[in-house]
C-alpha cells in the first residue's frame, strides 16, 4: 500500500484493525467450546500466545519480507529503529492492520491440533509462521510479488490468510496424530463432542461481527464516494455469503442426520465468511449467494472427508472451514467476479490464475510446515504423553486443576477463605434446637434412588409430599439406558451413546412403607414411553444425624 493515508482513511483502518484483533477472542471461544473442558485453559493460552509471539515476530521480520520483498530489514529498518518510513511504505496504521491479519493465520492451527500438542512446540510453530511462512506467500499476493503481477485476486485473504492457516492445520494435525480414542481399531471415526456449544456459538457471532472489519477494512480507505460504495457492497456480500452458507448447512444436516446439526451449522457460517473473503469486492450479491451455497457443500463434505477418509483428527473443523473453503472461495472469485469472471464472459484466463495461486500457496505451506512440524517432532517433541493427554493439558501443561474452578466443587486440600473458620462457629445452648428421642430400635431403613426425566420431577416431588416424604437429595445428571439415548450425530458422526439430561432423586425411608414409596413413584412417573425412569432400592446399614448424634430410625425423623 503506497502513499500517505488521509485522516479518514487512517481512522477507518485503525477501527478495522481493532475489529480484526477481536477475532482472536472469537477463535478462542470457538476452539474452547468445540474441545473438552480439561483443555480449555491450554486453548486460551495458545490463542493468547499466537498474537503475543506473532506481533514482535511480524514487526521485526515478517513485515519487511511481506512488503519490502528483498529481505526482512530492507525498507523496514528505519521504521523498526526510528519509526520512520519513506514515501514508498505505509504508516503505522497499515502495520497494525497487517499484524492482526498475520495473527489470524497463525491462530487457526491451534484448534486443529488441540488437546494433544505440546505448548512449547506450539509456540515455536507460531513464531515461524508469523515471521517467515505467512509473510513470504503474503508477499506473492499482497506485496507486489509474482502472483499479484499475474492478476491473482485475493481481496482480504481467503488464500493469503485462511488457506495458509487451514493447510498448516492439515499438516500439523496429520503429523501430531489423532486424539486418544478418536478412531477405533478398525479405523472407524468416533465423535468427541466439545464441552460447550454456547462458547462455540459466541465465538462464531464474534467472528461474524469482526469479519466486517476483516473484509470491509481491506479497502484501507474511506475517502470518496466510490470507496464508500465499495465498502458498503463488501459488507453486503460478506453477510449474505455467511447467512446463505449457514442456512443451507442447516438444511443439509437436517436431511442427512434427521436433526439440524448445531456445530456443523456454526461452521457453515464461518465457511461462508472465509469463502467470500477473496472476492467480496469483486462479486455481486448474487455471486455471494452462490459462493455461500458452494461453501456449505464444501464444509459438510470436506469435514467428513478429512475425518473419515483422510483419518485426520481436526476437533474444530479448521481444515474444512479455512483450508477447503478458503481455496474454494478464491477459485470461485474467478467464476463470479463481475470483471473477468467465467460466469460473466471473462473466459478461463482469470480463473486459471486463481487456481494457480491456490495450488502454489498450498504447495508452499504444505512443504514448509511439513518440515517445521517434523523437525519439532524429532527434536523437542510435538505431542504430549498419553498420560498427559488423558489428564488434560490444563493440568499437565499449565498446572490448572480446572478452567472452570468457580463452577465446580473445590479440589481436595483446598479450603476457601470464607470457610476456613466456619467450624469455629457454635450455636449457644439456649437457642439450639432441642433433641427429642423417639427411638425404634431395629427399624428397617431403605434408600430409594430414582432416575427420571427432568420434566417429571415436580410431579414426583408432589407425590412424595403426599405420603410424608419431605427429605430428599436431588442431582442433575447425564445418562442413558439400554437404548443409548437414541441416535444422535456430531459433525456427521453418530455418537456411540447420547447422554441425556436426567434428574436423580435419593430418599432414605423408614416410617413410610417401601411398597407405598415404590407405587407412588411409578404412578407419578409413568407415561408408557421409553425414558420414564428407573427405581433402585438399597438396604441402609445406619444413618447418623450430625447435630444430635441420633442414629437409625431417630435420625430420619423430623422431631423439631
Amino acid at each position: 500500500m503506497e502513499g500517505v493515508f488521509s485522516s479518514v482513511d487512517t481512522m477507518w483502518v485503525l477501527i478495522a484493525a481493532a475489529l480484526v484483533f477481536f477475532m482472536q477472542a472469537g477463535f478462542a471461544m470457538v476452539e474452547t467450546g468445540f474441545t473438552r473442558a480439561k483443555n480449555a485453559g491450554n486453548i486460551i493460552m495458545k490463542n493468547l500466545m499466537d498474537f503475543s509471539i506473532g506481533t514482535p515476530a511480524f514487526w521485526l521480520i515478517g513485515f519487511g519480507i511481506m512488503f519490502a520483498g528483498s529481505g526482512p530489514f530492507i525498507g523496514g529498518l528505519d521504521f523498526m529503529v526510528r519509526g520512520n518510513y519513506d514515501s514508498a511504505f505505509p504508516t503505522y496504521a497499515f502495520l497494525i492492520f497487517q499484524t492482526v491479519f498475520c495473527a489470524t493465520a497463525a491462530t487457526i492451527v491451534s484448534g486443529a491440533m488441540a488437546e494433544r500438542t505440546k505448548f512449547s512446540s506450539y509456540c515455536i510453530y507460531s513464531l515461524i509462521i508469523s515471521a517467515v511462512i505467512y509473510p513470504i506467500s503474503g508477499h506473492w499476493i499482497w506485496g507486489g510479488g509474482w502472483l499479484s503481477q499475474l492478476g491473482f485476486h485475493d481481496f482480504a485473504g481467503s488464500t493469503a490468510v485462511h488457506m495458509v492457516g487451514g493447510i498448516a492445520s492439515l499438516i500439523g494435525a496429520k503429523i501430531v496424530g489423532p486424539r486418544i480414542g478418536k478412531y477405533s481399531k478398525s479405523g472407524e471415526s468416533r465423535a468427541i463432542p466439545g464441552h460447550s456449544l454456547t462458547l462455540g456459538a459466541l465465538g462464531v457471532f464474534i467472528l461474524w461481527f469482526c469479519w466486517f472489519g476483516f473484509n470491509g477494512g481491506s479497502t484501507v480507505s474511506m475517502t470518496g464516494d466510490d470507496t464508500i460504495v465499495s465498502a458498503s457492497k463488501i459488507f453486503v456480500t460478506t453477510n449474505l455469503a455467511a447467512a446463505t452458507a449457514a442456512v443451507l448447512t442447516m438444511i443439509i444436516t437436517w436431511i442427512r442426520y434427521k436433526k439440524p446439526d448445531v456445530s456443523m451449522t456454526l461452521n457453515g457460517a464461518l465457511a461462508g465468511l472465509v469463502a467470500i473473503t477473496a472476492g467480496c469486492d469483486a462479486v455481486s450479491p448474487f455471486g455471494a449467494f452462490c459462493i455461500g451455497i458452494i461453501a456449505s457443500l464444501v464444509i459438510i463434505f470436506g469435514i467428513e472427508f478429512v475425518d473419515k477418509v483422510l483419518k485426520i483428527d481436526d476437533p474444530v473443523g479448521a481444515v474444512g472451514v479455512h483450508g477447503l473453503a478458503g481455496a474454494a472461495g478464491t477459485i470461485l472469485t474467478g467464476v463470479f467476479a463481475l470483471d473477468g469472471g467465467l460466469a460473466y464472459g471473462g473466459g478461463f484466463a482469470f480463473l486459471g490464475v486463481q487456481c494457480l495461486g491456490v495450488v502454489s500457496v498450498m504447495a508452499w505451506v504444505s512443504v514448509t510446515m511439513g518440515i517445521v512440524f517434523t523437525v519439532i517432532k524429532k527434536t523437542i517433541g510435538l505431542r504430549v504423553s498419553r498420560a498427559e493427554e488423558v489428564a488434560g493439558l490444563d493440568l499437565t501443561e499449565h498446572n490448572i486443576t480446572s478452567s472452570y474452578a468457580d463452577f465446580m466443587v473445590s479440589p481436595v486440600g483446598f479450603v476457601s477463605e470464607d470457610l476456613k473458620h466456619a467450624s469455629d462457629i457454635e450455636v449457644p445452648s439456649n437457642v439450639a434446637i432441642p433433641v427429642v428421642n423417639n427411638s425404634k430400635p431395629g427399624a428397617k431403613m431403605t434408600k430409594v434412588v430414582v432416575l427420571t426425566k427432568q420434566n417429571r420431577f415436580e410431579l414426583l416431588k408432589a407425590a412424595f409430599d403426599q405420603i410424608g416424604i419431605t427429605g430428599m437429595t436431588v442431582t442433575q445428571v447425564l445418562g442413558c439406558g439400554m437404548q443409548r439415548g437414541g441416535r444422535e450425530y456430531y459433525r456427521g458422526i453418530p455418537l456411540e451413546s447420547t447422554l441425556l439430561p436426567k434428574v436423580k432423586v435419593e430418599v432414605v425411608i423408614c416410617k413410610v412403607p417401601l411398597q407405598l414409596c415404590v407405587d407412588t413413584i411409578k404412578k407419578a412417573l409413568y407415561t408408557g414411553n421409553i425414558g420414564d425412569g428407573k427405581i433402585f432400592v438399597y438396604d441402609v446399614e445406619n444413618v447418623i444425624k450430625v447435630r444430635t448424634g441420633e442414629q437409625g430410625y431417630d435420625a430420619l425423623q423430623d422431631n423439631e
